[in-house]
């Protein structure tokens, strides 16, 4: 592949310097930022990520902040799950949706205080949409995107490694829960979160001066753990089936389709713009829906859909696919019609590499 040339339209981000030092193999392009995808390579990140622990740069996960009177109103506009009951300190994974239903983004919305709320976001420029509501509506609401830049700490030492810089305290912080904890004078919000599922934090920095030395801090305090920088890792997430907004799902799927209904509570979610579209669904039920997809053979890179055919008829897609060290099998994320989508199912996907047989799953490997 042609090497990305350099720009400021791409950012860099608080932790590049700390990340090129670490010697980063590759990079994608995340919301205009630069984010690492491979540092050794990604079956030795992968089995390190499952050892020991990992700083990931992850600043490409921007925050949109919504501020002031509103902002409860406004947050809610955008998803179909209920916020109601959502308690400052805790983070809910929401689908954002738009008119229609159709999924813009999937982030992680942190509730600050009764006014103020920050959506951590997925590759999307979702700022317009909620500057464009905010607008819209006449809201009394600020909706901007503050210099704030997160930082994972992933892998089963992950608790560990933040307590030594934050803090015992920092072990009470339950799983999608935040507390505010000092790092050298600055406080931050540091969140039991992120985007693996061997467990760990996610450190909200609070100005980009403070980026490296906090990275720094992780790096000397785990010396003895084998902490490494890291990022996240495409052969774990398809493990446990963690969805990637633009690869598996887009503008085109609604959050049903994607095997996020779990996360909607369009009944009670008054004045979510995507509301009646998503009754409608709810009612009807998906036609086609996320699935946890096994290849057969020998694969290439997924760098486009792969067709999904049954008896020569096209049935879904393949999104996202690689070979799993672990569980010894090609793992994938498929987007397949209710005819096919059931356990069991055989299946065929066209591949750049020819055809490959293929079953689903009932459920991920992690």
């Amino acid at each position: 592949m042609v090497v990305i040339a350099p720009s400021r339209r791409i950012r860099r981000t608080p932790f590049t310097p700390g990340v090129e030092a670490a010697g980063v193999k590759g990079y994608t392009v995340y919301n205009h930022m630069l984010l690492p995808t491979v540092f050794d390579s990604v079956v030795a990140d992968y089995h390190h990520l499952k050892n020991a622990v990992q700083v990931w740069d992850v600043a490409c996960e921007r925050q949109i902040e919504l501020r002031g009177p509103d902002a409860a109103r406004l947050m809610q506009m955008l998803t179909p799950r209920d916020l109601r009951g959502m308690l400052p300190g805790q983070c809910y994974y929401v689908p954002i949706v738009d008119e229609t239903g159709g999924m813009l983004n999937d982030p992680v919305a942190l509730k600050l205080s009764e006014d103020r709320w920050w959506i951590s976001i997925a590759d999307s420029d979702l700022l317009f949409w909620v500057k464009g509501l905010a607008y819209g509506y006449r809201l009394d609401v600020l909706v901007d995107e503050p210099d704030i830049s997160p930082l994972a700490v992933q892998g089963p030492q992950a608790e560990e490694l933040v307590a030594r810089v934050f803090g015992d305290a920092t072990r009470a912080v339950r799983f999608f829960r935040f507390g505010w904890f000092d790092f050298q004078g600055v406080s931050m919000a540091v969140a039991r979160s992120g985007y693996s599922k061997q467990g760990g934090f996610e450190i909200y920095v609070d100005g980009a001066e403070n980026g490296m030395p906090l990275w720094n801090a992780f790096l000397e305090a785990g010396k003895d753990l084998d902490v490494r920088a890291g990022c996240p890792n495409l052969i774990e997430r398809i493990e446990g089936g963690l969805l990637s907004y633009g690869n598996d799902m887009t503008r085109e799927n609604t959050p049903h389709e994607c095997g996020l209904g779990r996360f909607c509570s369009t009944q009670t979610a008054i004045g979510c713009v995507g509301r009646d579209a998503l009754l409608r669904v709810a009612k009807e039920g998906p036609t086609q829906q996320i699935r946890a997809i096994e290849i057969a053979g020998e694969i290439p890179p997924c760098d486009r859909a792969w067709p999904m055919l049954a008896g020569g008829k096209r049935v879904g897609q393949v999104t996202s696919a690689a070979k799993s060290p672990d569980f010894g099998v090609n793992v994938a994320i498929g987007m397949v019609r209710m005819t096919h989508w059931d356990a069991g199912a055989t299946l065929q996907v066209d591949t750049p590499d020819g055809m490959r047989e293929a079953v689903v799953h009932e459920n991920f490997w992690l």
